[in-house]
């Protein structure tokens, strides 16, 4: 650029029109000129090769509302309509055990007819009868009918305790998913702040013909790339937030902040306390199976499914006829093997799914356990080796380029190198809380009121 300092106090500020001058001092203007021309220019192309303005707010700059993890998840569960449609099914089926115990309707009968004599002693006229019947069902097909209907009633209450625990993890998870996206969001913010510092000072650089011009386009280059970064981020961070909205059926705010923090404390010992007699979710299995093992027991009674009581009264013109009777249905050619196979069956199944989603929860704990540990492990890494030496290697890179011992590349790569360590650890941190969370829903511990 062009420096004022260098110019005599003598010489006018603005020379007359007509008049031309010392060629020395008309070749410094020209100089002059030249130079702001050329400044102007690398200021225009800097703006324009950046594609957006140089100013920014951070994430925090907008007042949003605050929600506790508490607050966000009450919230889910009051509105979430997935979880009332569960909840709607026990009252279902504490209807099916009142239709199970129900006793059966008496059936009453009546009809008229003529009585024409075909004899001289017979006495013509009107007959009718009247009957009524009443089914009496074998007290085992009634107390299995009743038991299966008891069974998927607890099964109901399970499942609404097991479709509990899965939201509250699934709230959980989004929400410090919400609070990666935001920390992300406010990384790329500090990044891009930095690169236009740097490019700030290459352009000056490049300017005053300090640095070669590839240096400019090099920054160019890395700010751009930077602002899309922090626009990806920052639209990641809103849609984290809408899915949030989502399972709460839209009772959120549309933005807002929570009380939640990567770095929250971890309590192992908390985790390793599993009670499997109380897991929702193999509470649930077990009431399938007991509900199979009463309907196989019902299919077995079901040969001899009860009596049937009936009195008649049929009403000649001269006689009246009172009759009583039983009948009974005789497994004669339908013993009923094929319900009795079926539901046997699905006792077995029921039984196979229960054992086996057992040794699945097994399982998978310990795979969590194994993702927690390497989440520790990552995290103490890079917080203690990998960012601490990207900091030093950018504190060095950049005392390097400002005494012009390295160019702006080597800047550029410390400062490329410590945002990935950075968004490494914030990734390790999500991970281990993931894993948390997935350890205790795995315990099924989110399926009691107390676990909010």
């Amino acid at each position: 650029m062009f420096n004022r300092s260098r110019v005599p106090a003598s010489f006018p500020a603005k020379a007359s029109k007509n008049s031309s001058g010392p060629a020395p001092l008309r070749s410094l203007k020209r100089s002059a000129v030249f130079g702001m021309c050329l400044a102007a220019a690398l200021a225009a192309h800097a703006q324009n090769a950046s594609g957006a303005p140089q100013t920014s707010s951070t994430i925090s700059d907008q007042v949003q509302p605050k929600l506790t993890l508490t607050q966000l998840v009450q919230t889910v569960l009051d509105n979430n309509p997935e979880l009332r449609s569960v909840q709607q099914s026990s009252v279902t089926a504490q209807a099916a055990v009142v239709s199970a115990g129900a006793l059966p309707n008496p059936k009453l009968e009546w009809s008229r007819g003529d009585n024409k004599a075909r004899l001289a002693s017979a006495t013509p006229g009107n007959v009718q009868t009247m009957a009524i019947s009443v089914p009496i069902e074998m007290p085992s097909v009634r107390a299995a009918r009743i038991e299966a209907a008891e069974a998927g009633q607890r099964a109901s209450v399970h499942q609404i305790a097991a479709s509990r625990n899965a939201l509250i993890a699934q709230v959980k998870l989004k929400a410090y998913e919400v609070v990666l996206r935001q920390a992300q969001a406010q990384a790329a913010y500090d990044a891009v702040k930095l690169l236009e510092q740097a490019h700030e000072r290459v352009r000056v650089r490049v300017s005053s013909g300090e640095a070669a011009r590839y240096e400019i386009i090099k920054a160019d280059a890395e700010l751009i790339n930077a602002r899309q970064q922090e626009q990806s981020a920052r639209l990641l961070a809103e849609q984290s937030q809408l899915t949030l909205n989502r399972l709460a059926a839209g009772q959120l705010p549309s933005r807002f902040d929570l009380a939640l923090s990567l770095q929250d404390p971890v309590a192992q010992a908390q985790l390793k306390n599993i009670n499997w007699q109380s897991h929702p979710e193999l509470l649930q299995l077990q009431s399938e199976v007991d509900k199979a093992e009463a309907q196989k027991s019902g299919a077995k009674a079901s040969r001899w499914p009860g009596l049937e009581l009936r009195y008649a009264q049929t009403r000649e013109p001269d006689i009246r006829n009172n009759t009583v009777g039983v009948s009974m249905q005789i497994p004669l050619f339908d013993q009923r093997r094929g319900p009795i196979d079926e539901a046997a069956s699905e006792a077995e199944r029921a039984r196979l799914r229960m054992e086996g989603r057992r040794a699945e929860l097994e399982q998978q704990m310990l795979q969590a356990w194994k993702v927690m540990e390497m989440a520790q492990v990552r995290i103490k890494a890079l917080s203690e080796g990998s960012v601490r030496e990207a900091e030093s290697a950018l504190r060095v890179a950049e005392a390097a380029y400002r005494y012009g011992e390295r160019g702006i590349l080597d800047v550029l790569d410390a400062q490329r190198v410590l945002r990935t360590v950075r968004a490494d650890l914030l990734e390790a941190r999500y991970q281990l809380q993931s894993a948390r969370i997935e350890l205790d829903f795995l315990a099924g511990r989110y399926a009691e009121p107390s676990s909010l």
